[in-house]
């Protein structure tokens, strides 16, 4: 397995999920409640729904870039820079399934278009405040791409279901359906 081939498909099946979370919070309340969420919060000093949906986003297609040994477009930079500002602009919840909608479509292209990965080199993650991890690509892959973009994907979880929208351990694992063997699904 290949590092694009387990991260792509990650990326991909949560943000999907992370958009049906959405789509579900919408159909349980009211448009202006629904929309209210983009600004709740797990703890007062933490970042708003609206920022974690943004952070999954660049998580993902930074994630991509940087496996590919290439340069981020300025597209990430904005989209990070939402993120930052999002507890006073939250922006709408059809601005957060577009937004998640152009990371998994950007994901998509780059797990189609063939090319060298740095999968056998190093990279230098380097952060806002200075700080720079060398890690190797798996490393990278293992120790900050995945668990940083679980941890944003799963902050927005818990607001949705601390904000009373009904979601359940299957709304996190849908993508796992398509792999049930017929008849095994237990009657409720």
């Amino acid at each position: 397995m290949t590092l694009m081939n387990c991260l792509a498909p990650t990326y991909v099946q949560m943000l999907q999920a992370l958009s049906n979370w959405i789509g579900k919070a919408q159909a349980q309340m009211g448009a202006e409640q629904a929309e209210a969420l983009l600004s709740a919060r797990l703890a007062p000093d933490m970042f708003p729904l609206s920022t974690q949906i943004r952070f999954a986003c660049v998580q993902a297609m930074e994630g991509m870039f940087r496996i590919r040994g290439e340069a981020f477009p300025p597209s990430i930079g904005i989209l990070l820079n939402e993120g930052r500002n999002g507890g006073e602009h939250p922006g709408s919840l059809a601005d957060a399934q577009a937004r998640i909608g152009e990371a998994i479509a950007l994901v998509q292209s780059l797990a189609r278009e063939t090319g060298e990965t740095v999968s056998d080199g190093q990279i230098a993650h380097d952060l806002a405040n200075g700080m720079i991890f060398d890690l190797t690509a798996q490393q990278y892959a293992r120790d900050w791409t995945l668990p940083q973009f679980y941890f944003h994907v799963m902050i927005a979880y818990a607001i949705l279901r601390a904000q009373g929208v009904n979601l359940g351990k299957a709304d996190y694992v849908a993508h796992m359906f398509a792999h049930l063997r017929p008849g095994t699904m237990p009657s409720q």
